[in-house]
């Protein structure tokens, strides 16, 4: 790949905000391979896109055509949770799996650490 291109791509995963795959075909004109390597590239990970999902190993990220989006993020379970209303998830799990932390973006914490 070009080096342009490569700083092209790097340049939009720096720049793109949520709902990701709506503005890289409406403000870059992505194709579907190009929004891959930028979503891989904001993700610093390997992603494929399925539908209105994205994954690593996991789903990572949803969108519809509407606008509303969801970002998770994982560890060995999913640690994190962001929607495009603003609600957002917080979990730690201990070694057996069990939910130890919990707060969400309402101000409702449950801390059993």
């Amino acid at each position: 790949m070009k080096d342009k291109y490569k700083e092209w791509i790097s340049y939009i995963a720096r720049d793109i905000k949520p709902p990701y795959i709506h503005n890289m075909v409406n403000q870059y004109n992505l194709n579907e391979d190009e929004v891959v390597m930028v979503l891989s590239k904001l993700y610093d990970r390997p992603v494929t896109i399925k539908g209105n999902y994205v994954y690593d190993d996991n789903e990572i990220y949803y969108e519809d055509i509407s606008g509303t989006w969801v970002n998770y993020e994982y560890d060995s379970n999913r640690i994190y949770y962001e929607d495009s209303d603003g609600y957002w998830i917080i979990k730690e799990y201990d070694i057996n799996g069990k939910v130890i932390y919990f707060e969400d973006s309402d101000g409702y914490i449950e801390d059993n650490r």
